[in-house]
């Protein structure tokens, strides 16, 4: 093929280098100029024009991009109509996308103008996805190279169907786990599966002991099960642990204890017969992305997995962060005894509320922000932060003698998020998490407040606590502070419900009962509302 500019009376036959556009004149890339074309050029005033000129036994990209893309099609790849030197490779069923790396290295050895470029190997797929693209750089490619680039690129990209589809899940009991966490680890292990075509054939649950497990994992596998997930209530740390004994005393064996995938690291493959058998580790009750779904994804389309094969997965191991990991990588792990911070918000104007400042009105004898501060003084956070901005001043006096102390958001106006950003940057470094509490809510009692400090657990994977009354979520909240650089990057009048929804898995419910955690006094009639329920000593 020969490139450069050329007079445009020559240029009859050739391919358009560049888009040419002039006096209402388009001519586009990549196509043959033709004699209408040369016209119109000249009559514009163009002399000259850059072109690919065709060799014999050249062959153009789409052409040349269709055949290479056929010949590294293999089982289940389907390849699409060419264009622009440009031919995709698509997946004709849901499966695992199996290949040797090497080929497509090879392939793309042959020289700079073929390209193939796919996913990672035994990455998961439906039907229709992309899976590879092949891309001929120049207009057109000679003969003799095509044919060698053939020669490599026999069928490369192949599809692996899943295979097996019946899956049980065992979970194990020990005092303290909470059925919702187990019916929650159901919904996210259903709705994973379903992404590999597979499904909960059975559920059970049994005490986190050998012998009830192994009866579980043998009665599993004669109702026909197809692969089997243990989700222990407690970590596997050892070969001799309670999964892989009652996997062994079940007549199975222990293929490996741990893969160099983060997270994921507790993973354990194990086999009755040819029934894989997955001891899940702690983050596969996430849906994010983990280890789990890179063993999962390859066991449920059949394809072999040895300990060798988990060893290799190093490389890319190390998978995106999941919150509720008991230390994060980032930062120091949350020492058990931190301190908990109390953000306690009363910059807002309250215009609901009228004339009055709610936060100054009284409730039960004292001041609506007083009730909320000496609730979370007494209830043990330390320290606890006001953050302040529309009378300011009168908000202080109201909390007069109490050991609070102040932050000043002079951005108040601006929307609750920045009362809330001015509060999380000033928790100290040294306190685990932070209760955010609305300056509005008198009826929060101390009570309610070391319920919710009991419930986190950040090493349990309990980051967030929330109240709840008869299935309603409300306040305040304790984040652990893993979330505050998220809750401080909140604009406007945004508040934190995003943030919780994003991390739902993170999540620890406290039920609660009466009105305090749903009633803020924005109005008069709520303000009324909680006098009634909290009246003067």
């Amino acid at each position: 093929m020969r490139f450069g500019s050329i007079p445009v009376e020559d240029a009859v036959g050739a391919i358009a280098a560049h888009a040419v556009k002039v006096d209402g004149l388009v001519l586009r890339k990549g196509s043959r100029i033709t004699f209408a074309d040369m016209d119109a050029l000249k009559l514009a005033g163009v002399r000259d024009v850059v072109v690919a000129r065709l060799d014999p036994g050249d062959l153009e990209e789409d052409a040349a991009a269709r055949h290479v893309a056929e010949a590294c099609a293999g089982e289940g790849v389907t390849a699409a109509t060419a264009f622009t030197g440009r031919c995709n490779l698509y997946a004709a069923f849901g499966g695992v996308v199996d290949f040797d790396p090497a080929l497509v290295d090879a392939f793309n050895l042959v020289d700079e103008s073929l390209t193939l470029a796919t996913l990672t190997p035994y990455c998961p797929v439906a039907t229709g996805d992309l899976v590879g693209t092949v891309k001929v750089i120049p207009f057109a490619v000679p003969g003799a190279l095509l044919e060698t680039a053939l020669g490599r690129a026999r069928p490369v990209v192949r599809i692996a169907p899943f295979r097996r589809a019946r899956v049980a899940v065992i979970s194990t009991l020990l005092p303290g786990l909470q059925d919702k966490v187990i019916e929650k680890t159901l919904r996210v292990t259903a709705d994973r599966l379903a992404r590999f075509e597979a499904r909960i054939l059975e559920e059970s649950r049994v005490p986190h002991e050998a012998e009830p497990l192994r009866a579980a994992i043998a009665g599993a596998a004669e109702r026909g099960a197809q692969a089997i997930i243990v989700f222990g209530a407690s970590a596997i740390s050892d070969r001799s642990d309670v999964v892989p004994e009652a996997l062994e005393a079940a007549g199975g064996r222990i293929e490996r204890l741990g893969m160099p995938v983060d997270p994921g690291n507790l993973l354990m493959l194990g086999w009755l017969g040819d029934l894989p058998v997955i001891g899940a580790p702690g983050c596969a009750r996430s849906p994010k992305e983990n280890g789990f779904d890179h063993v999962l994804a390859r066991l449920l389309a059949d394809l072999p997995l040895g300990s060798a094969d988990i060893a290799r997965m190093g490389v890319g191991g190390l998978v995106a962060e999941i919150v509720t990991r008991p230390q994060p990588r980032e930062t120091a792990p949350e020492a058990p005894q931190a301190p908990i911070a109390a953000v306690i918000l009363a910059a807002g104007r309250g215009t609901r509320m009228g004339a009055a400042n709610k936060l100054t009105e009284p409730v039960g004898g004292r001041a609506v922000v007083r009730c909320v501060a000496e609730a979370a003084l007494a209830a043990g956070a330390r320290p606890v932060l006001v953050v302040t901005g529309h009378e300011g001043m009168q908000v202080r006096r109201a909390l007069n003698g109490l050991p609070v102390t102040f932050v000043d958001n002079p951005a108040y106006a601006e929307g609750l998020a920045t009362s809330l950003g001015a509060g999380i940057r000033a928790v100290p470094p040294d306190c685990q998490g932070a209760l955010v509490m609305l300056g509005d809510m008198p009826l929060v009692d101390a009570p309610l407040v070391k319920r919710l400090m009991a419930a986190f657990a950040p090493t349990e994977g309990r980051l967030v606590a929330v109240p709840v009354v008869e299935g309603r979520r409300g306040n305040p909240v304790l984040w652990s502070r893993r979330f505050f650089p998220a809750l401080a990057a909140l604009e406007g009048d945004m508040g934190a419900r995003a943030v919780l929804a994003a991390h739902s898995e993170a999540v620890v419910e406290v039920e609660a009962s009466g009105p305090g955690p749903t009633l803020d006094v924005d109005t008069p009639a709520a303000l009324a509302e909680a006098r009634a329920f909290l009246p003067v000593a």
